[in-house]
């Protein structure tokens, strides 16, 4: 203010200028102090809220899935990384015999896994812990059940079966038999379902007869009459082994299975035409969204758990007798005009009426799920470019005569 008005200064006694030095130095380095223990706490918090570490995902994990019924499963991943980056993994059900699954997709970012095998469809997804040793997550395959896994060592590392011995395939001109089977009521409470060729045998686990003869004789349920209330309500584990070496195809596996209803069950039956409901597959306006098979001489591969199907080298024939078998239960009758085969996804939100012979209750879809899958027919349109059309036509009705419970083994 003097400068501003001109007045001379007064000489600061030297007392003075040390006390403003001073007030100086503390009105100053308060806020750079503060602003270092901000520093400090930001820095612990950030620590405390950042995501788990993400580059330490690669090498050994494993655990158990704990199933209702009791029939735990003990699950062993192995996550490498190449040159480049990029994951891999192999899943091992080191308990069921069963191959190896290699992941079709393999993600990890931002602490979540996720791992894909599209055959025979199972998907692994969970969050890796702070310490980076365990994994929380849930295994999906046909049902959901939590799976955590953690990180082994070598010397924790569980031991995981050697690749299967390979079995040659069965003469395509064989016509195989029942050479012993072994047939026993499901443990209730069971929630494994398989129907598959294990090496030679024919296994079956958790399937009603209903179910067995639908598939040994290509029959949808809806076309099915007759036969005694056990035929649905009652599940079965069985085990077979043909009189004919070699792995089974699965019209011979058929075959074998129509042998072992005939001989141990007794079962007898004739065919009529009635006229019914059914479906016509066609081709939408905008065409097809599948892809070409790369290889034709494939054989079709379908895996179905409920609400989608995985298909390898299908065509479209095959695609309808799906549709018509094993998830709409009526005749569908494939007017697409599509030749060749063809691999596709397709993922929808199943209802009651869908599923009928697998003996199993749908639950009904959340209102409020934004991100679930369109119902089938809008899939069927919006994912492959297909549409499924009502009509009526006549269809083969197979009419239970007779069935009996399975002779001993």
């Amino acid at each position: 203010m003097r400068i501003l008005s001109g007045r001379v200064a007064r000489k600061l006694a030297l007392r003075l200028p040390a006390l403003l030095g001073l007030a100086s130095v503390l009105v100053l380095g308060a806020p750079l102090a503060l602003s270092a223990v901000r520093g400090v706490m930001g820095a612990l918090q950030a620590a405390a809220q950042a995501p788990p570490p993400s580059g330490n995902i690669t090498g050994t994990w494993q655990g158990t899935a704990h199933v209702p019924g009791g029939h735990d499963r003990r699950f062993v991943l192995k996550i490498a990384k190449d040159e480049k980056g990029a994951l891999s993994a192999t899943l091992y059900s080191i308990d069921q015999k069963e191959k190896p699954m290699a992941g079709d997709s393999v993600r990890f970012a931002g602490g979540a896994l996720r791992f894909v095998n599209q055959f025979p469809g199972l998907t692994y997804e969970g969050k890796i812990s702070a310490d980076g040793n365990s994994i929380n997550g849930t295994l999906t395959q046909v049902n959901a059940f939590p799976l955590v896994l953690e990180r082994a060592t070598p010397e924790t590392e569980w031991t995981t079966p050697a690749p299967p011995t390979r079995i040659l395939p069965m003469a395509t001109d064989a016509k195989p038999g029942v050479e012993v089977a072994t047939i026993k009521p499901t443990q209730p409470g069971t929630q494994l379902f398989m129907l598959v060729v294990q090496g030679e045998k024919v296994v079956v686990k958790n399937f009603s007869l209903k179910f067995i003869v639908k598939f040994a004789y290509d029959m949808p349920g809806r076309q099915m009459v007759g036969g005694p209330g056990w035929l649905d309500a009652e599940k079965w584990d069985i085990e077979v082994k043909p009189d004919t070496p070699g792995m089974p195809s699965v019209a011979q596996m058929k075959e074998i299975l129509q042998k072992l209803l005939v001989e141990r069950f007794a079962l007898k039956f004739h065919e009529e035409k009635r006229n019914m409901a059914a479906f016509a597959l066609t081709v939408s306006k905008n065409g097809p969204k599948m892809t070409k098979t790369a290889d034709a001489s494939e054989s079709a591969n379908f895996t179905v758990p409920l609400g989608m199907v995985a298909a390898r080298s299908a065509t479209m024939g095959e695609f309808a007798h799906l549709l018509q078998s094993d998830i709409l239960g009526q005749p569908v009758v494939d007017n697409t005009g599509l030749s060749g085969r063809w691999d596709f996804t397709l993922n929808w939100t199943p209802d009651e009426t869908q599923f009928m012979d697998r003996g199993m209750k749908l639950p009904p879809p959340a209102a409020d799920d934004a991100n679930a899958p369109p119902p089938l027919f809008t899939a069927i349109q919006q994912q492959l470019g297909l549409k499924l059309e009502a009509q009526k036509t006549d269809a083969t009705v197979m009419v239970i005569d007779h069935v009996e419970h399975p002779s001993p083994n």
